[in-house]
């Protein structure tokens, strides 16, 4: 009886998301569309403006003062340096219920600089960081969605809070579940986080990524010259280089779903000295919180069996972790339909010049950018058994077990790159981009009107988080209570690069577009 009134109260929240489209509410999102498309080349400046920024995660110090910069001179209450991050951030505007919290990522990938609408590998700095992952476009679509509908609101008098926070280091995986224990959630009631693609796309159930711990082993050893006395050294590259043959090994008897990979960040300084000092990085992925826990331990294990083989030491810590995420279908039906109203933006020959060169470059079929809205990026997770193959990780899926909470996927890249390279940059500050985001929020703004106007629909979302979604699953953080926020990560790669990067920031006073401050013709093919 129990899962018939559920599925009445789905039904109900649904029909009431339709029925609530009177011809008021359709002229309000009406209005929602055109006041995003009066605010394209503000979406234009700060699509480019980030990108020109181009930090690394836990480093995005010129990202986070521009964007609470334009959300505080729109009236917005901002609190800073959140859970103890220094770029971390909340900002709010309105009072009362629906609280609705729009959020996205900020930081960019290590060495993918890259000269935007240019179909070939060409960095602006060689081995800069760059946005070859698209975060710069992100917190575009929320800041246009929030500004349209603040406007609204302040037109129709409706209560409702709309909160905008970011996304800090999400490339490290190293923030979100410290957000969620901070409290950074515990008022609301719908997260809407928007993610770059090369298409819409929002699903709902349980998540089709994996979830992970991010811990790095420092193991200590004893120094000696290695040529005169190396019996007298005790090499912690040696335990570092054992415990990663130990896992390699490992691997033939893991599960299928399991991801496990490293990256050794201190092998010692030069070879005629013993290492008295080595680290590497893991990240141990898998599908539920009880297979990455016990990955993990596999993980300890034979870190503590290499010291045995060289009579070493090992220390551990955290730097990050994310549950694999379970999204909300009830919200996630009503951004469907929002999608297919607003459908894809329409692309020039230039941008199917650019999609088609680099796709061409990159040695994958060139069929440009999408001109159909992809309905499988639209499924329901939990009917689809790709959702139990693994794969990558977000730490939205922390806050997702916390809160309701949707991802809308806006399309603002090239299909088939990819990712994490510097082929994912080129896109991201051409009219590509600006296209997407402008859609993208249009979508989002629209979707949060719902949400303000239909308080069953934020009964269902909620019904549903309490009574399928966490019904036999808890959230139980894998960070631990001494774990803290991993904040020095990329200083050092930041402190070398900024300064020359900074010569290359955005200057919207004098230049019309990023593309025309660097001097590219879109596009620039081979």
């Amino acid at each position: 009886m129990r899962a018939l009134a559920l599925l009445f109260v789905f039904f109900v929240a649904v029909a009431s998301s339709h029925g609530a489209d009177t011809a008021k509410v359709q002229a309000m999102k009406a209005d929602l569309a055109g006041q995003v498309d009066a605010m394209s080349k503000q979406a234009q400046v700060m699509t480019d403006m980030v990108f020109s920024f181009g930090e690394l995660g836990f480093q995005e110090f010129e990202t986070s003062k521009y964007l609470t910069g334009i959300l505080e001179k729109e009236g917005f209450t901002i609190e800073r340096g959140v859970a103890g991050i220094p770029t971390a951030w909340v900002a709010k505007w309105g009072s009362g219920k629906p609280v609705i919290a729009l959020g996205s990522d900020l930081d960019c990938i290590p060495q993918a600089s890259q000269r935007p609408g240019v179909a070939y590998h060409d960095p602006i700095i060689e081995g800069a960081p760059g946005h070859g992952e698209g975060h710069n476009s992100g917190q575009v679509v929320n800041i246009l969605a929030a500004l349209a509908v603040k406007k609204l609101m302040e037109r129709e008098k409706m209560p409702g809070t709309l909160m905008l926070w970011p996304g800090v280091a999400e490339e490290q995986l190293a923030t979100k579940a410290h957000f969620v224990r901070a409290g950074m959630f515990k008022d609301v009631d719908v997260v809407i986080f928007s993610h770059v693609a090369s298409n819409f796309g929002v699903t709902s159930g349980p998540g089709s990524d994996s979830g992970l711990i991010s811990v790095e082993y420092h193991f200590k050893g004893e120094s000696a010259h290695s040529a005169g006395s190396p019996w007298r050294g005790r090499s912690a590259l040696d335990a570092v280089e054992l415990m990663d043959i130990g896992m390699n090994f490992r691997r033939e008897h893991l599960p299928l779903a399991q991801r496990t990979h490293y990256v050794i960040t201190n092998g010692g300084d030069q070879p005629n000295v013993v290492p008295p000092n080595a680290t590497v990085w893991y990240f141990f992925r898998q599908l539920t919180y009880d297979t990455i826990v016990d990955l993990w331990k596999i993980g300890d294990r034979v870190a503590e069996g290499a010291t045995l083989m060289t009579d070493t030491k090992v220390s551990s810590r955290v730097l990050g972790s994310a549950w694999p995420g379970h999204f909300n279908k009830p919200v996630a039906d009503v951004l469907k339909a929002n999608i297919q109203a607003v459908g894809l933006p329409v692309w020039s020959e230039a941008d199917q010049t650019l999609a088609k060169a680099l796709q061409k470059e990159i040695g994958v079929e060139q069929k440009g950018l999408p001109t159909k809205l992809d309905e499988d990026a639209n499924r329901d997770q939990a009917k689809d058994p790709r959702a139990r193959l693994g794969g990558g990780s977000d730490d939205i899926g922390d806050v997702s077990w916390n809160v309701p909470t949707v991802t809308l996927r806006f399309p603002s890249n090239i299909p088939e790159l990819p990712g994490h390279n510097w082929a994912n940059a080129i896109a991201m500050a051409t009219p590509i981009a600006h296209k997407g985001v402008v859609a993208g929020a249009k979508v989002e703004a629209m979707s949060i009107l719902d949400l303000l106007t239909n308080p069953e629909l934020v009964s269902a979302a909620w019904d549903y988080f309490r009574n399928v979604q966490t019904k036999n699953e808890t959230y139980k953080p894998l960070i631990r209570p001494e774990d803290k926020p991993a904040i020095w990560l990329n200083e050092k790669i930041m402190r070398e690069y900024r300064p020359r990067m900074k010569e290359f920031y955005y200057n919207p006073a004098k230049y019309s577009t990023y593309l025309e401050q660097l001097g590219v013709k879109y596009p620039t093919v081979r």
